[in-house]
């Protein structure tokens, strides 16, 4: 018997033994587990086993285990990178109240790794912020501003490079696994939906509000009550429509067998890897295991849930393959969409509360606290101090130098960033981030894209408000603000109460906003920046069979 097979045994009996001790694994669960899925899954079925998601994720390990045998696994210098990217997610809904069983995979990361506490999505809402995570650059430079429709002719401009690109480029396997909602990619390989999953509707719809109909039998193009009748949802394989319209229940698993193979692949060649994993949850319509039988008042929770099986199947998947050079970080496009009420997470503390006491959102599409703050941490076996917390202010826009900078890649250099390299905040626990952070109208009142709200260290300073819709339908008075509104976050993370135009500190303050904002408005005017294209043609809708009565593909699974 060699020696990796004594170990394997040996660490097999100590498993066995310490889950023996806990109540959640019965001696039929632990002989089930152990005879065939192998003995990898028992390190994870003390927590697992608590949620139906652990048999699926012990069949994706089962078949990394069957393909492992007898392969050790390369040794890489440069790191591989997993960038997960949840949707509409609300900084309240994770890691905020202790011994929640709702996401023991996130709960695990978080422990193993930086959770970082001010971070902010580059946007908020969908297309401005993925464009400006994977460019490092603000909206009003990429030209992607707002969100992309299912007709869009255009996307990400072809003249923005991408972290994706630029680490291909430098000999990465890339591979990207959900929503784009940009245009077209270039990634290796591609899996998922060309935009949002309510843009479009399937067989058997998910949790929405409103509630959606299914699909009608005929592809003409029609909106009823904020529903997609008559576009079917569509899964893309690269660039082939696979299924149209996709099943939603199934769509998890469908992603997590993709992005185990998506790192089996990469370590089958030898090669440093990129996968993006841009999450469908928890942007509405909700959805959940298949065979869970769930209600409307606990279907927010069972998506979460659903999520973290996800989650879970990745992390699984990189430590079977012995890949401890992975960094792993988890972040969010944007906050809950609030007007859909009891099918939105929580902004936590961030409630916006100037806004919301005169009506209207103060989360997704808006500059408040809830509408870009979001739940992010970043593990990296060996490099980043397990269980840390960092204050730092940083920004999704900082996710491309970061990686670039780890990986040894040179961005182009004839175009300006916005993002900061946080190398020192990841490895060495700096707590020094963004001085300041400009946030873009991201569809609620003014010019998309303008940077219409200031965070400088505490202080944050609004020059217009209202706009977005609240759950009950108030959308807020439109208001332009000169002298600009100002909080003090740290004695006011609610944003109720701004401070007094006349006192000593807001003029202090505020000629220190105006540097700032003037400062990268003049960067930004003198900068090599892109257009994008928002033309929209009925004859761009994605379409497996445009020749048929309706847009319906199913392959064989």
């Amino acid at each position: 018997m060699t020696s990796r097979r004594i170990n394997v045994s040996v660490r097999r009996r100590r498993r066995r033994e310490q889950l023996h001790q806990n109540n959640s694994c019965s001696e039929v669960k632990l002989q089930q587990i152990e005879e065939n899925w192998g003995a990898f899954e028992l390190q994870r079925c003390a927590c697992a086993l608590r949620h139906k998601s652990c048999f699926r994720t012990a069949r994706l390990v089962y078949y990394i285990n069957y393909f492992e045998k007898g392969d050790e696994t390369k040794t890489r210098e440069r790191p591989n990178f997993i960038i997960i990217l949840a949707d509409d997610i609300g900084w309240g809904d994770l890691w905020t109240t202790p011994f929640d069983g709702t996401t023991p995979w996130l709960n695990m990361l978080k422990l193993e790794g930086k959770r970082f506490t001010d971070f902010h999505s580059p946007a908020s809402t969908c297309s401005p912020s993925r464009a400006a995570l994977l460019t490092g650059r603000h909206g009003l430079r990429n030209g992607v501003t707002h969100n992309f429709a299912e007709g869009s002719v255009g996307g990400l401009p072809l003249n923005e490079m991408t972290f994706a690109q630029l680490l291909h480029d430098a000999g990465y396997y890339t591979a990207m696994i959900g929503k784009w909602h940009l245009g077209h990619n270039g990634f290796d390989y591609y899996l998922g939906i060309p935009y949002s999953n309510d843009m479009g509707c399937t067989d058997k719809p998910g949790f929405d509000l409103p509630s959606c109909l299914p699909c009608e039998q005929s592809k003409h193009s029609r909106k009823r009550g904020g529903c997609h009748t008559k576009i079917a949802l569509p899964l893309f394989e690269n660039q082939t429509i696979v299924e149209q319209p996709l099943d939603l229940w199934d769509l998890t698993g469908q992603y997590a067998k993709a992005a185990v193979s998506q790192i089996f692949t990469a370590r089958n060649r030898g090669q440093s890897f990129l996968l993006y994993v841009a999450l469908a949850h928890m942007h509405v319509p909700l959805f959940h295991y298949g065979f869970l039988n769930v209600t409307e008042k606990d279907a927010y929770s069972a998506s979460l849930s659903d999520m973290d099986s996800l989650v879970g199947s990745i992390k699984l998947a990189t430590e079977a393959f012995s890949m401890e050079n992975t960094l792993i970080w988890f972040t969010g496009d944007n906050g809950p969409w609030e007007q859909k009420c009891q099918f939105a997470g929580s902004s936590g503390p961030f409630v916006g509360r100037w806004q919301t006491s005169r009506g209207g959102g103060s989360a997704k599409r808006t500059t408040w606290e809830g509408g870009h703050r979001v739940p992010t941490v970043v593990t990296w076996p060996g490099k980043i101090s397990p269980n840390t917390t960092s204050n730092a202010l940083l920004s999704g826009l900082d996710i491309f130098p970061t990686i670039l900078s780890l990986a040894g890649v040179a961005p182009p250099s004839d175009r300006h960033y916005d993002g900061l390299d946080i190398t020192n905040v990841l490895l060495h626990d700096s707590d020094s981030g963004h001085k300041s952070l400009m946030h873009p109208n991201s569809g609620a009142t003014g010019q998309f894209g303008d940077l219409q709200t200031v965070r400088l260290g505490r202080h944050k300073a609004f020059y217009i408000t209202g706009g977005a819709e609240a759950c009950g339908g108030g959308s807020g008075k439109p208001e332009l603000h000169d002298p600009p509104l100002l909080f003090d976050l740290y004695k006011d993370e609610a944003e109720g109460s701004p401070l007094d135009p006349t006192s000593e500190e807001y003029q202090t303050v505020l000629k220190e906003v105006e540097r700032e904002r003037e400062a990268l408005l003049w960067d930004i005017a003198t900068d090599n920046i892109s257009t994008a294209d928002y033309t929209i043609t009925h004859t761009a809708v994605p379409c497996c069979q445009p020749h048929n009565p309706a847009c319906r593909c199913h392959r064989v699974k």
